[in-house]
């Protein structure tokens, strides 16, 4: 398999629903995608997560970074391992938080 593919399953106009395929896991376009701010989706086990449909789960980089720390996550096994999540995690690249956030984390 590639690392990954999309399907279109319908079109309207423009719109499209589909299935993004990862070796992960499938994704059904649109996509409902909890954030999981520092590697949790708060006061949800993973599987409860995955009882609401989600297929994918958002972190944030930033926020991984400052906590758990990237060292502590590579130390457990990697994000998937940590989050208890074997289906696929979405990463932002934490851009934003380090311009808007800097001053409130010196």
């Amino acid at each position: 398999m590639t690392r990954f593919s999309f399907s279109i399953a319908a079109t309207d106009g423009k719109a499209r629903t589909g299935t993004l395929s990862m070796q992960r896991g499938d994704i059904a376009t649109p996509a409902f995608m909890p954030v999981g701010t520092a590697a949790t989706v708060k006061a949800m086990k993973p599987e409860a997560v995955r009882a609401t449909g989600a297929d994918i789960i958002l972190g944030n980089t930033y926020h991984l970074m400052l906590r758990p720390t990237a060292e502590r996550v590579a130390k457990l096994g990697g994000l998937h391992t940590f989050m208890n999540w074997e289906r696929p995690i979405l990463t932002d690249s934490g851009g934003y938080q380090v311009m808007s956030l800097s001053d409130l984390s010196k």
